[in-house]
């Protein structure tokens, strides 16, 4: 899996792209920059879910959600664990 791009390069993209004058595409602009055209429209598309503009999970809330998945998994296998060390004793 590739490496991921460090968010200040991400949001001075973002920025770039928002602040493009008439005439520039989104596409000349991800040439510019080197990544993939579509990547950059992902990352448009979850700036406007983060600063509000649009419904959905922010990258905050899919961090949280990511990390309590975790823990849950955690949990469960715990539980496994003292299932069957019970039924032993």
């Amino acid at each position: 899996m590739p490496k991921p791009y460090p968010k200040e390069f991400r949001d001075d993209v973002v920025r770039v792209a928002r602040g493009r004058e008439p005439g520039v595409t989104v596409e000349q602009i991800a040439k510019d920059f080197g990544v993939h055209p579509m990547t950059l429209f992902k990352w448009l598309r979850q700036a406007d879910i983060d600063d509000g503009a649009k419904p959905g999970p922010s990258r905050v809330d899919s961090v949280e959600l990511r990390e309590a998945r975790k823990r849950i998994r955690l949990l469960e296998q715990e539980n496994e664990v003292l299932r069957r060390a019970a039924a032993y004793l």
